[in-house]
């Protein structure tokens, strides 16, 4: 909502976010490697915050440090946390006003195998309970974690379909190779 198309038009659940109401965009979450959150405060004052900017009841702290494993670190200040869990504590901020759109660029690059797994997890059961998850990602690795692809390459769309099409298409198990392949080919 913050810059208008230069042409064409946006729709954000059939409605123009421009409009004034922002109700659109209430829907929306986005979280990244960078947690946008205040280092000086602890996990739960930084959830407390944004939990009012977003009109957020209570419980809905509560509810995302459970959902995210992060009552261990609840009390810390965000500035001492690991990557890994200022990256859990940046999605619990994204999940206060349960969105029905999360938009997450590059959410577990840099992470140990473990952290990747379990917000995997967490992204597939937002998935299943009606969220649609946008990832934006240079990392094949996350891309073969998600039901459909649309593969860019310097504003142009090179292919949109799924892994295992993706795959097929270019007669590749790797998705880097198959990435590269859609490359040389346009």
């Amino acid at each position: 909502g913050l810059t208008r198309p230069e042409a064409g038009t946006v729709r954000l659940f059939g409605r123009d976010p421009h409009d004034g109401t922002k109700a659109a965009l209430a829907r929306v979450a986005f979280a990244s490697p960078e947690a946008l959150m205040d280092w000086r405060l602890t996990v739960d004052e930084n959830l407390r915050v944004y939990a009012s900017l977003y009109g957020a009841p209570r419980a809905a702290v509560g509810r995302v440090i459970d959902a995210l494993e992060l009552g261990a670190q609840a009390r810390m200040l965000f500035g001492d946390l690991s990557l890994g869990q200022q990256t859990r504590a940046g999605l619990a901020r994204a999940l206060l006003n349960e969105p029905e759109l999360l938009i997450l660029d590059e959410p577990t690059v840099g992470l140990d195998p473990v952290l990747r797994r379990d917000l995997w997890n967490a992204f597939h059961t937002l998935a299943a309970a009606g969220a649609t998850l946008l990832v934006s990602s240079h990392v094949m690795d996350e891309a073969a974690r998600c039901d459909a692809l649309l593969l860019l390459r310097e504003g142009l769309v090179l292919a949109a379909l799924t892994p295992d099409e993706l795959r097929a298409r270019t007669e590749t198990a790797d998705l880097d190779q198959a990435f590269l392949r859609l490359v040389e080919a346009s």
